[in-house]
């Protein structure tokens, strides 16, 4: 078994000398010579792809936009000189603004230097900078970051208590492609009432990055805000973290940009190679393949071994999750494609869920992330000839073997440490790793929408809340749920307006029941005296 195992491991081991970075497939058993020769045609037309895409071909239909991420860490690579000179200004002009907040030449407006970011985003413009400032942002950065990330009016509240005074030195970075996503504008709008209430000026202390033309791009061009700097129209939210969504709140952190451009740009490199075994990226496409049986039949559970991690099984949900969950294949026929992704860190969740993973539902493959290097400098023993390091190494080597053990099927990465190159490769390889498994099981990886479909709802949803304080202000004495329901023309949805009441009541927001809450066929509800 031992000697099966060690020849399968050289069998299915990639290395990438430059990155030091080890990508170990041996332990996925479905993975065979015989499978990869079955979809080497599905490959060639992978790499195809692929190379359309970086050549600038329409690869999102829905917005009749080119998709180019792997443009921005080479940008000698697009299509246009416009887009080449676009891409070098971008990087240049992040660079030089951070280095003038560093130095204190750019201050608030009250001459004060800046201490702090607040970064407003959602998705990909905020899942990237949190996993990127976890991983690699310096112990004592030259700017502490804290992210808005959702329209919770009680998050919000909270990062403002604890901000404090030092919101006054904050920059304030709201990033938004259109202008229009509600989470965003809505933070926008929270911290700008902050502002109002405490006679502070907003606008010298705010930072757009917008496409340009956009509606956030007019309000900041219009009130003078501190800095604008572009998103463009080719590069989706999911894949953006190396755009200036994710590289104007890392240089304000004192994280070296070009080192993360260098880190993916060198994996991009090593994914061109239209050579399956030689390609880390079409490898790991492959052992989804093998572990799914190309229908995602199981779960990718990512377990980081270091703490800087921890954010990464997060960051892969939405790139992995949005990407390859789609509905439809290219030909238009229901698939119902993706993969489920989930994880938190290694050793915590041996004390969590890993239980399962061996011995409950086999609906799974881990992969584990393993960093070589323990710590920064030195290194002393806890017992004879053994550190901490040493047992988180242990860990995750003894959960590998006893999944394998009970037919559990896992992916191993290794690299030796985590800085802003290795960070960046592994963000880059599965970026691509996504785009070569879309094409073998035939789907569109750069839409989204089911994304879109849910906006669409909670506008409409919106819109009938509405129409129900309208009516209401009309009805002073009260109606019955059937009554409001038939009132709006909306009684297919009065489940929908018991939830919207139900919401507003608690907020005390201009309604109030009458009678027992439970009790749903009696309820009444009234404009609040």
């Amino acid at each position: 078994m031992t000697q099966t195992l060690w020849q399968r491991y050289q069998d299915w081991l990639y290395y990438h000398n430059g990155l030091e970075l080890y990508l170990d497939l041996s332990r996925v058993s479905g993975l065979t010579q015989e499978l990869l020769q079955e979809l080497q045609p599905r490959f060639i037309r992978a790499f195809q792809d692929m190379a359309a895409l970086e050549s600038g071909s329409i690869a999102n239909p829905d917005e009749q936009r080119m998709v180019g991420h792997y443009w921005l860490r080479d940008a000698d690579l697009a299509p246009t000189p416009d887009i080449q000179r676009d891409i070098r200004e971008s990087i240049d002009r992040v660079e030089q603004f951070a280095q003038q907040v560093h130095r204190g030449e750019i201050k608030t407006s009250h001459g004060e230097k800046f201490t702090d970011i607040v970064a407003i985003g959602i998705g990909g413009s905020a899942l990237g900078p949190q996993f990127v400032n976890q991983a690699v942002a310096p112990a004592q950065p030259p700017l502490a970051i804290h992210f808005i990330d959702n329209t919770d009016p009680a998050g919000i509240d909270r990062l403002v208590g604890d901000l404090g005074d030092r919101l006054h030195t904050s920059l304030i970075v709201v990033t938004s492609k259109s202008g229009g996503t509600p989470e965003p504008r809505n933070g926008m709008w929270e911290l700008q009432r902050v502002f109002r209430q405490r006679e502070w000026l907003f606008a010298p202390q705010a930072v757009a990055v917008t496409m340009a033309g956009s509606h956030l791009d007019q309000t900041a061009q219009a009130e003078r805000w501190l800095a604008r700097f572009p998103m463009f129209d080719w590069v989706g939210g999911r894949t953006s973290e190396l755009a200036t969504v994710g590289l104007v709140p890392a240089a304000l952190q004192g994280i070296p940009i070009r080192e993360l451009l260098r880190g993916a740009r060198e994996m991009d490199q090593v994914t061109r190679i239209a050579d399956v075994k030689q390609n880390p990226a079409a490898l790991l496409a492959l052992a989804w393949y093998a572990t799914g049986q190309g229908q995602g039949r199981k779960d990718m559970v990512i377990l980081p071994y270091k703490d800087s991690l921890s954010l990464l099984s997060r960051y892969l949900q939405q790139l992995v999750m949005e990407s390859l969950g789609k509905e439809k294949d290219l030909d238009g026929h229901v698939v119902n494609q993706g993969i489920a992704v989930y994880g938190n860190k290694g050793s915590t969740d041996q004390h969590a869920y890993v239980q399962q993973l061996r011995e409950g539902l086999n609906n799974f493959f881990a992969t584990f992330i393993e960093v070589l290097k323990d710590r920064k400098s030195g290194d002393w023993e806890i017992e004879p000839g053994i550190t901490t390091g040493d047992y988180l190494s242990v860990f995750l080597q003894g959960t590998r073997q006893a999944l394998y053990e009970n037919g559990r099927e896992s992916i191993t990465i290794t690299i030796r440490e985590v800085t802003p190159k290795t960070v960046a490769a592994l963000i880059a390889l599965y970026e691509r790793a996504v785009g070569f498994y879309a094409s073998l099981i035939h789907i569109n990886a750069y839409h989204q929408p089911g994304v879109e479909a849910g906006k669409k709802v909670a506008g409409e949803i919106l819109q009938l809340q509405r129409k129900l304080l309208n009516t209401l202000r009309e009805h002073p004495h009260g109606l019955t749920l059937d009554e409001l329901a038939q009132k709006v023309q909306a009684p297919a949805e009065i489940e929908t307006i018991y939830k919207i009441l139900r919401h507003l009541e608690a907020n005390q927001r201009g309604v109030e029941f009458i009678g027992e809450k439970h009790k749903l066929a009696g309820l009444m509800v009234r404009p609040q005296n």
